[in-house]
């Protein structure tokens, strides 16, 4: 049985939802975290506030993030922080 290609904009809302459950949490650390896109399985977020240079960043987004992200949204592969 051929797969049904998932649409892009339903990756997007499922990436979407899974940032806005986190997000309260980063909040109350004084940071802010923003989806850029979605391209193939690489997911791009923009991080701000007191985020930016904190050095527990990497582990917030790296593990975190990453994690619930390939868990909760089938074809992420890999979550990158862009400027």
């Amino acid at each position: 049985m051929a797969r049904t290609p998932v649409k892009k904009a339903s990756i997007e809302k499922k990436v979407r939802d899974v940032i806005d459950k986190v997000r309260p949490y980063i909040e109350m650390h004084g940071g802010g975290v923003d989806l850029v896109g979605v391209e193939g399985g690489t997911v791009k977020l923009r991080i701000s506030g007191a985020c930016v240079g904190c050095s527990l960043a990497d582990l917030t987004y790296n593990t975190l993030i990453t994690g619930l992200l390939r868990k909760e949204v089938p074809g992420v592969r890999e979550v990158v922080l862009v400027k």
